[in-house]
């Protein structure tokens, strides 16, 4: 009797044993399945931070190479137009070719103002090209337009003499001018021909879609 009680006791044993060693295993394994998981999760957080790091990194270098090269373009073209005017100063040294630069400047301002008496101011040193080139713009305008004009010289208010040369041009009354000097018409180029002047310099910009 003694020995069958110490039988089932051993057997008893031994399932409470095997079934602490199983429910210890699941546990186990639970466990090592919750830390690998967790692992896991910090390792994909840890590794989308350093990639976002490295994006960030390669957009910020990205950048400042970008607005480099954008400053180093723009200075060249400021000293494309600076140089330009520079050479203004030579523009006016022949004559004829001057005189005919001043005509084309009269009769824009004509076709512009569309009146029949207009006043011109050019530098003093330029007067007698001026008239030259007033007799020129008179007949052309006539030949074109079929109306007799009259332009006179305001001798009394030149412009400056340190001014790279054009005309300043004064309507009937005084009311409407025109600035056709060399220096004005050199910004408006560079105001509405900076576009081309870029293209031709640096090519077109291929990650642009419209055009003005």
């Amino acid at each position: 009797m003694v020995a069958f009680i110490n039988q089932e006791a051993v057997e008893k044993a031994r399932e409470i044993e095997i079934k602490a060693d199983e429910e210890s295993a699941i546990e186990k394994s639970k466990l090592v399945r919750q830390e690998t998981a967790s692992i896991d999760a910090q390792y994909e957080r840890k590794f989308k931070q350093a990639e976002l790091s490295q994006q960030i990194a390669r957009s910020t270098v990205t950048n400042k190479t970008r607005l480099k090269i954008l400053a180093a373009r723009q200075q060249l073209l400021d000293d494309i137009f600076e140089k330009a005017r520079v050479k203004l100063a030579e523009v006016s040294k022949d004559e004829e070719n001057y005189t005919t630069i001043l005509k084309n400047l009269i009769l824009e301002g004509l076709y512009a103002l569309g009146e029949d008496k207009i006043q011109v101011r050019p530098r003093e040193k330029d007067t007698e090209l001026l008239k030259k080139a007033i007799q020129q713009a008179t007949q052309e305008y006539k030949e074109a337009s079929g109306a007799d004009v009259s332009i006179t010289v305001d001798e009394d208010n030149f412009m400056p003499e340190d001014s790279h040369g054009g005309i300043f041009i004064v309507g009937t009354g005084g009311k409407i001018t025109i600035n056709n000097t060399l220096e004005e018409r050199l910004k408006i180029i560079q105001a509405d021909c900076l576009p081309v002047v870029r293209g031709s310099v640096f090519g077109e910009n291929p990650n642009r879609k419209f055009y003005d």
